[in-house]
């Protein structure tokens, strides 16, 4: 089984560490961007804030046929 991971400004995603979420803070486009490019391949999930959303664009977010990675959502503002 995979595991959770979130990615986002801390005062977005800090608190999901308590529900064992692997949390990782990414306060700028570059951050986010490196934290996406650098995920575990345990990661079978992943939760986006918004703005880290926007960041990586439909290529991260959307469904694409073929597409492989991790499952992403996204949290509402």
């Amino acid at each position: 089984m995979g595991t959770v991971a979130a990615i986002g400004a801390r005062t977005s995603v800090g608190g999901l560490a308590l529900a064992g979420v692997e949390v990782l803070v990414a306060e700028d486009p570059d951050a986010v961007r490196r934290a996406w490019r650098d995920l575990p391949g345990t990661v079978a999930l992943v939760i986006l804030t918004a703005s880290a959303a926007e960041t990586l664009g439909a290529g991260a977010t959307g469904l694409e046929p073929g597409r492989t990675g991790p499952l992403t959502v996204v949290m509402p503002r």
